[in-house]
């Protein structure tokens, strides 16, 4: 079997999109989504993502993480797989689609992406750090020197050693101005530190703003990949949140399977 894919990254976080509106994608085989993502025997990506036709709305998301199995919302994915959608001509710049967390709406112009999240009502406050759902879990910490702080080791130690085997996600974050914070971030499912991760961005400014970091309801991330920004409306709960940041094609290919 041949597979047509495109590869797409939204500030360094990639992903493989197939457009799999003929199902002809096999959706159940863990073991090939994990073989395209792999960087030395595959295609090479943090993640797989299958565009889908939706009874209601623009289109379904899909998202695998890159050991094969289908995991929480990816923020930077939903909005590498709007530019995808606008690509194949399913939209022009608005959209709403359904992801495994509900309808996420999205508009796009000049390659930038603005994609609405989920509401955050609950912001867990644990000791030197923060817990909250983006759509994914977030486990988020302060710490200093982010540039020089060993991501991969401490995240992996919190992502099991706290949270066990279903895991969260990992941020550490550095505060840089009152409005602008970087971020490094340990994925699950990809078990390493990944450029940039959305929905990991997103948890980072609720919980700086819940922390009271800064009062600001529209806040800059860095990660490594590049710039993202958040923005939100805050009523003893978080709504109206936006993740905006660019996505781009990097490439068209095929694979044999």
């Amino acid at each position: 079997m041949k597979i047509t894919f495109f590869k797409y990254q939204g500030t360094g976080n990639d992903f493989v999109l197939i457009d799999n509106r003929e199902l002809i994608f096999p959706k159940n085989n863990s073991e090939l989504v994990a073989s395209l993502c792999d960087r030395k025997f595959g295609i090479g990506a943090d993640g797989l993502i299958l565009l889908e036709n939706d009874a209601e709305l623009d289109f379904n998301m899909i998202y695998y993480n890159s050991d094969g199995n289908i995991s929480t919302m990816c923020g930077n994915g939903g909005r590498c797989l709007v530019a995808f959608a606008q690509f194949l001509g399913i939209i022009e710049g608005e959209c709403v689609f359904n992801a495994i967390d509900g309808k996420h709406s999205a508009s796009i112009a000049n390659g930038i992406v603005s994609l609405q999240m989920t509401d955050v009502s609950e912001v867990k406050a644990k000791p030197n750090s923060f817990f909250l759902d983006t759509g994914s879990p977030h486990h988020v910490q302060l710490v200093e020197n982010l540039g020089d702080f060993n991501v991969q080791k401490e995240g992996a130690k919190l992502r099991y050693g706290v949270y066990g085997e279903s895991g969260s996600n990992i941020n550490f974050v550095e505060q840089q101005t009152e409005a602008s914070f970087a971020v490094r971030t340990y994925e699950r499912g990809v078990e390493d530190e990944t450029l940039s991760c959305g929905t990991g961005v997103t948890a980072v400014a609720i919980a700086m703003h819940n922390a009271g970091k800064t009062n600001q309801t529209e806040i800059n991330i860095e990660t490594e990949g590049g710039p993202l920004s958040v923005s939100f409306e805050y009523d003893n709960g978080y709504e109206n949140v936006h993740l905006v940041g660019p996505a781009k094609q990097v490439f068209k290919g095929e694979i044999k399977c």
